[in-house]
């Protein structure tokens, strides 16, 4: 993507994203861990994003390119086009009520998920910060 921010930034805000929207699954199957029948859902975008990665990395010269430090411009593919995937899983019933939700591992997701969103918030905030600096012309 060409602007005014970069690929690491573009990258923190697709993990944001969809650390967002995995946490309102969490938090809808705590929510309804005793509902019978419940099938909790996962939301996986992991897999996507190590995809689209591998796939935005630069690629090395070729003949038709005149520069070695060519780097081809990301299209519509590439990390905007990384959704969180929802998946059903029938999981074991802890109650015997049809009920899947281990809220045990809701809460070890929960808190991972947690993790890595601060990270690429603090990723974030630490690349707008040195921007601000840039702006300010480093009197800031």
């Amino acid at each position: 993507m060409v602007g005014l921010f970069d690929q690491t930034t573009n990258w923190m805000q697709r993990v944001r994203t969809c650390g967002r929207e995995n946490q309102k699954g969490i938090a809808s199957n705590i929510a309804n861990a005793d509902t019978p029948g419940y099938t909790p859902r996962q939301r996986e975008f992991e897999q996507q994003l190590q995809q689209a990665l591998a796939e935005e990395q630069p690629q090395p010269a070729t003949e038709t390119s005149t520069n070695p430090a060519f780097c081809p411009i990301a299209g519509e593919g590439g990390v905007a086009a990384v959704q969180p995937k929802v998946v059903r899983e029938a999981g074991q019933s802890q109650t015997g009520d049809g009920n899947g939700v281990a809220v045990d591992q809701e809460m070890v997701d929960l808190a991972k998920n947690e993790i890595l969103y601060e990270a690429a918030t603090q990723v974030l905030s630490k690349k707008f910060g040195l921007l601000k600096y840039v702006v300010q012309e480093g009197k800031g």
